[in-house]
């Protein structure tokens, strides 16, 4: 990906219930480029600069369909790529109302300016220097265990057991993640088992290696979230698939 130069720093242990990375992403092209957005189950909060448009803050949803995007030339994306947890306990707000879309923020949000984005490493400190200050106090369990166990089955554990093990009944879940993530905790889980499948096909592996159904329920399942079969997503013309290319590299 000659043209688009990206670039993440994990977070160190303390912020990791609530964030996955912080990132900055620099189209270097005097022509605009397209890419295809596809779900990771994570919500972005970018702060853009661009010698075309003014700073802006972006807070994104959770996708749940691939999304064709346009990137401006010569443009700057510095993000922090937040869990759902650091949705609620950070930013203390809700992304119901925003799946497959995105917000505008105020552009003094969290205290950032465009100035901020001219040293990725300074931007990574100042966010985590923020995001400890907004730590909670405390955390409902329920949630932490949730997502813990979630993400270590990469999305396919059974409701009911995880009903069981956190002392939450299923639909109680489900209205918690309706509420404050506009989808069902089913949906969720599809789209994180998509998210891990990505990891296989950017090293070429097109077989399912999870526990899906059978060969042909992996290929409606890639297609759906990417909108290719998956050997035109290991492909990846022209690096189409952001994603995808920074899994590759990994």
């Amino acid at each position: 990906m000659n043209d688009l130069y990206y670039t993440f720093i994990k977070p160190e242990k303390a912020l990791a219930d609530f964030v996955e990375s912080f990132g900055m992403f620099h189209l270097k092209s005097a022509e605009a480029k397209e890419v295809v957005i596809i779900p990771d189950g994570k919500v972005d909060l970018f702060f853009l600069r661009s010698g075309s448009k003014p700073f802006q803050v972006l807070l994104t949803g959770l996708e749940t369909e691939p999304k064709q995007r346009s990137m401006a030339p010569d443009t700057f994306f510095f993000d922090i790529n937040f869990k759902p947890l650091g949705v609620e306990y950070i930013l203390q707000t809700t992304i119901a109302d925003v799946v497959n879309s995105a917000k505008y923020l105020p552009d003094d949000f969290l205290n950032f300016s465009s100035t901020d984005l001219i040293d990725f490493e300074a931007f990574s400190k100042k966010a985590a220097n923020i995001i400890k200050m907004l730590l909670p106090k405390e955390i409902d369990f329920r949630k932490q265990k949730l997502f813990e166990l979630i993400y270590a089955s990469n999305g396919e554990i059974a409701i009911q057991e995880l009903s069981e093990r956190i002392g939450w009944s299923s639909r109680q879940i489900n209205r918690y993640f309706k509420s404050r993530f506009g989808m069902s905790l089913k949906a969720y889980c599809n789209i994180l088992r998509f998210r891990k499948s990505l990891n296989h096909i950017a090293h070429g592996k097109i077989s399912p290696e999870l526990n899906f159904t059978d060969q042909n329920h992996f290929i409606k399942q890639i297609k759906k979230f990417s909108g290719v079969v998956p050997t035109e997503l290991s492909k990846n013309q022209n690096d189409r698939f952001v994603l995808l290319s920074v899994l590759k590299q990994q």
